[in-house]
């Protein structure tokens, strides 16, 4: 938790408040609705939270801008990126209900209203979003095909939109469908620790 104030030593204390409440909230439903691996849960700042928040490194989502979670299982990156950007709107869309279950008791807990929770799948969504992002759902080039139809038009942040996904491991062959116009960066140069040094954001402007 301190690891986290420190690299965003500019919350609000609303923001530290909702930050510190996840612990008790994800430990409690963790027990009764398993969305995080049991060893895992003693790690959530890190793995989790910072985690997800490794987007915020690089785009600062302007207010009012639309994103989608897809995949979010119990709220991630979806959750902390609403705690940190309270003016943006986030859409939460994963196909197991239960999961969902647990990111809406979270989210109503800390008293997030920047946020819709929703069971269904990727297939289904049809609103249009400034950017999407998701945390190691699926390859990127299937995520790409689903989701390119739920990017909006209108631009209004300084990257283009389109895709942000946190990914891990060596992304060669992943990558190489879109190499022209990916991003990649290291979470390694934003975050220190053994877990960051083999994470990624990648960015696809669709």
């Amino acid at each position: 938790m301190k690891q986290l104030f420190n690299y965003f030593p500019n919350l609000t204390e609303t923001q530290k408040r909702q930050f510190e409440a996840l612990y008790g909230l994800y430990l409690d439903w963790n027990s009764k609705i398993n969305v995080i691996s049991r060893k895992d849960i003693e790690n959530l700042y890190e793995r989790h939270v910072l985690h997800s928040l490794g987007i915020a490194e690089i785009i600062k989502f302007k207010s009012n801008s639309k994103i989608l979670d897809v995949g979010t299982g119990g709220g991630f990156p979806g959750i902390p990126l609403a705690i940190f950007f309270p003016d943006s709107k986030f859409t939460l869309i994963d196909s197991i209900r239960k999961k969902i279950k647990v990111g809406q008791e979270v989210s109503n807990a800390i008293g997030l209203k920047n946020i819709e929770l929703k069971h269904l799948r990727i297939q289904e969504e049809k609103g249009k979003f400034d950017f999407v992002v998701s945390r190691a759902v699926m390859p990127l080039d299937d995520l790409v095909k689903l989701t390119r139809k739920n990017i909006s038009t209108n631009q209004q942040n300084a990257l283009p939109n389109g895709l942000i996904c946190l990914k891990g491991g060596e992304l060669g062959k992943e990558i190489q469908p879109f190499k022209n116009i990916a991003e990649i960066y290291d979470l390694s140069e934003c975050f220190e620790g053994e877990f960051f040094e083999t994470k990624k954001v990648v960015y696809v402007p669709l």
